[in-house]
């Protein structure tokens, strides 16, 4: 004899429950983009973010304030360890950039990226370019 379940909700909430966690795992896959009209300024940018190069597995770590000299701009300091570097950074549109410098004076390294579409300035992919070096990926993302 073969039996057959009956769901206790009914078919409608059946529909409404599968519905809901259809919706749900969407809303998990695709991150929520920037409210309408909100443009990406360098306010975006402000605090502390993580830095992954391309085939390093060690973060840096990154902390962008306003310029006091250079209003729409930032500057900061870029940490791994020991190391700190001293950056200046902009974002225009959705292209960001930064200059890095290891000694206060000269440009050591600059940083052209791009804020990734649908995740309001809280991610930067881009490469870092040296100077008689082959460029390297990065992907920056806003701290926890």
């Amino acid at each position: 004899m073969m039996r057959l379940w009956i769901n206790p909700l009914g078919r409608s909430a059946s529909l409404l429950f599968l519905s809901l966690t259809l919706t749900g795992c969407h809303l998990a896959l695709s991150p929520p983009d920037c409210p309408p009209g909100q443009s990406l300024g360098t306010d975006k940018l402000l605090g502390k973010w993580t830095v992954q190069m391309a085939g390093s597995t060690t973060p840096w770590a990154l902390n962008l304030s306003p310029h006091p000299e250079h209003l729409g701009s930032l500057r900061g300091e870029l940490r791994q360890g020991n190391q700190r570097y001293l950056v200046v950074a902009d974002l225009e549109g959705r292209e960001f950039t930064m200059e890095e410098s290891h000694d206060g004076q000269r440009i050591a390294a600059t940083w052209l990226g791009t804020a990734v579409h649908g995740h309001c300035g809280r991610w930067v992919q881009g490469e870092r370019v040296v100077t008689n070096q082959a460029a390297e990926g990065f992907s920056m993302r806003r701290a926890p």
